[in-house]
């Protein structure tokens, strides 16, 4: 669990750190590492999508997760409830929604983040959840300069995600998160990062909230491909 405790540290740590920045500097400055959150995450997105597609097995999983994604989200009305949550625990500040939704995905889609709980938990090795603590540090710096305190918001996000990955491995099944469902996930993730970039660079608004359900569709997609391989 220490592995994943730094992860939680390093949002906490990061976060504070950017947010004591965020109280000295001009608001141009302030601005510009908005801009370099959004190019980031538009590159990180890109990067996610474009490797992990050459090894998927289900060409179409990433349109089918989208789409019935976006059509749960909106019918959920995800965007609006919690941007209307964020509102209230920051005093109305705009974008917060957004900065969280960036730091989420950014913390918890990608390799490091799945298999690494999985990989503490079978053989107790911390090298990916360590290394995944590190990146998470220094985004969390730029997105609480960028954000403010709001940002600590991410941080319990982080350690129930890790902590039921973990636990699920440790006591379930470590094998159920094969390499097949990382990529799938990372694909999905991937789109979705990229279309928050867009957002935060004001290319394109994207309700990338609405689109969150779309990354339980390869997990439950998994779940009933392995039971039916049980019966």
């Amino acid at each position: 669990m220490s592995g994943i405790l730094a992860n939680f540290f390093g949002v906490v740590i990061g976060t504070s750190v950017g947010c004591f920045i965020n109280g000295g500097i001009k608001k141009q400055y302030e601005q510009a590492l908005f801009t370099v959150m959004g190019l980031a995450a538009l590159g990180i997105g890109i990067q996610s999508f474009v490797s992990n597609m050459p090894k998927s097995h289900y060409q179409v999983m990433f349109i089918v997760s989208l789409s019935i994604g976006v059509v749960l989200g909106t019918w959920w009305d995800l965007e609006g409830r919690i941007n209307r949550l964020t509102k209230r625990i920051s005093g109305g500040q705009e974008g917060l929604s957004e900065g969280l939704t960036t730091a989420i995905l950014l913390y918890c889609v990608g390799a490091l983040s799945i298999v690494g709980p999985v990989m503490s938990a079978a053989e107790g090795n911390n090298t990916m959840l360590y290394t995944n603590a590190m990146m998470a540090l220094i985004t969390a710096i730029v997105l609480g300069a960028s954000f403010g305190w709001g940002m600590m918001w991410s941080a319990p996000v982080v350690l129930l995600w890790q902590g039921t990955i973990y636990v699920v491995a440790k006591y379930l099944s470590a094998s159920f998160f094969s390499g097949d469902l990382v990529t799938e996930v990372a694909i999905v993730g991937g789109f979705l990062i990229a279309a928050t970039g867009l957002s935060m660079l004001k290319i394109r608004h994207f309700q990338t909230l609405n689109f969150l359900p779309a990354l339980l569709v390869p997990v439950i997609f998994f779940m009933v491909k392995d039971l039916l391989g049980m019966l």
